[in-house]
């Protein structure tokens, strides 16, 4: 067990001997002092872990020994002890960053609660989350061999992102490389379920499914139109179900959760099919035949994203739904700001569509730039970057001036992305689509393995550039690289960032529902 140093104090410190020698029987090391000024020399002198302070020592208070403290020792933690309970002296000791309060007269148990909350709260969690992990993980396992439906895969992929996000708040993170594996078994077995399910959720109304992309705006955002407060409909682009989490409690700052419910992206993953299934409510296919003049084709060389806003007023015509509406697509941050002042005018709108490509460029990003590969090298600092980049976003702002002006928000994506790892050689000729999750075109050549194949595309609604064109797509963790360029992609692919295929991060996304905290 670590030895932690520990500095007490206070006026009276004869009398806490008992106390004193309480935590030393525990293996702390305690020196105690008789003022402010003493524990200012010797902090200046000596390395300790864990400060208590007495709030009223005569000469200099605690308060005041606190800021001193607080300049030149910032991480210090410091644990107020006090005979006071009148909360100013509460707020100002908290607004300085204290690590605890305790109110005399003290009791042991109650000193080592704190000191442990502190000094052992890492050794603590982790062993916890370790024990937790592991009595799970045969729950988990086990679940596998059952026929699970969509519900329950949506569940299982939850649970395996707590377990990620718990483990990665712990100390050596020892358990990461055993959920990694299990993360990808469970992939193995969704690729099996989705292979087995996707087809009939399209063509068999009788059978229990998912809410899929084409349906969600009927389901979820429609619906509280009905509402006379202005509803802001966000899709932060690639936002997946972990990234969603680390943002959270940003959001709950200003907003409440109504609901946090999932819903499925169709396939391909990309954002040409299953944002433009979003806005217009229909399945590529039937944009295809409906609106021609809009949908843009794989052998098509304009941008696929360009419509939304015309497939968006087609659906809300389609469904007679008479509502002012606004939609923007927000691409860098001065595109962000000028939205920003724009939001006055929103809140005359029954809907304001709020694309948003930030998560979408840095997942390319990081495929692109060996410098952003760098800072995010693994999932852990994949959602730091974006838990960073919403701290300071003007998304961050906007939705800080919506809760304020009483706005309501649902907030989603279109689909996911999984950070690949295992090439998969496939061949095709020269029209063959460029994505590395799926491949469309009418010589496709590969290895049944690890691919879900469609042979006959307009099954699941997809429009086929020749009559003889098949989609295949990759599943768990594989990209398909051609045999020619195997090396290149390898190298240049591998451990990045995609979407397109088959797998959980990509298909089940979150959708949340948000009220202002203010109503």
């Amino acid at each position: 067990m670590q030895k932690y140093n520990i500095l007490w104090a206070d006026d009276e410190i004869d009398l806490l001997k008992p106390h004193v020698l309480f935590l030393e029987s525990k293996g702390y090391d305690v020196t105690g002092v008789n003022s402010g000024f003493d524990a200012l020399d010797e902090v200046g002198k000596s390395i300790f872990d864990i400060v208590f302070l007495d709030e009223n020592m005569p000469g200099m208070s605690g308060l005041e020994t606190l800021q001193k403290i607080k300049i030149k020792h910032p991480s210090l933690p410091v644990i107020m002890i006090t005979k006071s309970e009148e909360e100013h002296i509460m707020e100002e000791a908290i607004g300085s960053k204290i690590a605890d309060y305790l109110i005399k007269p003290l009791n042991p148990n109650q000193i080592l609660l704190s000191v442990k909350k502190i000094l052992d709260n890492k050794r603590l969690v982790t062993e916890k989350t370790n024990m937790g992990y592991q009595q799970d993980f045969r729950n988990i396992s086990m679940a596998f061999g059952d026929n699970l439906d969509f519900k329950e895969w949506a569940e299982i992929y939850k649970k395996l992102i707590y377990w990620e996000m718990q483990i990665d708040e712990t100390e050596n993170k020892s358990m990461a490389e055993v959920l990694e594996s299990q993360k990808t078994d469970a992939n193995h077995n969704f690729a099996s379920f989705i292979a087995d399910n996707y087809e009939d959720w399209l063509n068999n109304p009788s059978v229990e499914r998912p809410v899929l992309s084409h349906q969600l705006m009927d389901y979820f955002v429609f619906p509280e139109l009905k509402d006379d407060s202005p509803l802001f409909f966000f899709i932060i682009d690639n936002l997946r179900y972990d990234q969603w989490k680390t943002i959270e409690p940003m959001v709950n700052d200003n907003f409440s959760i109504v609901s946090e419910d999932t819903y499925y992206s169709i396939l391909p993953t990309t954002t040409q099919y299953a944002r433009n299934s979003i806005f217009s409510g229909l399945l590529p296919l039937e944009m295809s035949k409906r609106h021609p003049d809009l949908w843009v084709g794989e052998d098509e060389p304009e941008g696929k994203n360009n419509n939304e806003d015309k497939f968006l007023a087609e659906h809300l015509k389609r469904k007679r739904i008479d509502a002012k509406f606004s939609y923007h697509k927000i691409k860098n941050i001065h595109e962000g700001k000028s939205l920003i002042k724009e939001l006055p005018n929103l809140m005359n709108n029954q809907l304001n569509v709020l694309v948003y490509n930030f998560v979408d460029l840095l997942s390319h990003s990081r495929t692109e730039s060996h410098m952003i590969k760098e800072l995010a090298p693994d999932e852990s600092a994949y959602r730091s970057l974006t838990q960073s980049w919403f701290s300071h976003s003007p998304l961050l702002e906007a939705l800080e001036r919506i809760a304020a002006a009483g706005g309501r928000v649902i907030l989603s994506t279109d689909h996911g992305t999984i950070r690949v790892k295992r090439p998969f050689k496939i061949i095709g000729d020269r029209n063959t689509n460029t994505n590395l999750r799926y491949k469309t075109g009418k010589n496709l050549n590969y290895e049944q393995k690890n691919v879900f194949s469609v042979k006959h595309p307009e099954k699941i609604y997809l429009p086929k550039v020749n009559v003889t064109s098949t989609f295949a797509f990759a599943i768990e963790d594989n990209f398909f690289a051609y045999p020619n360029k195997f090396n290149y992609y390898v190298n240049y692919y591998d451990d990045t960032f995609q979407h397109g295929g088959v797998s959980l991060e990509e298909m089940i996304i979150p959708i949340i529902k948000l009220k202002p905290k203010n109503t």
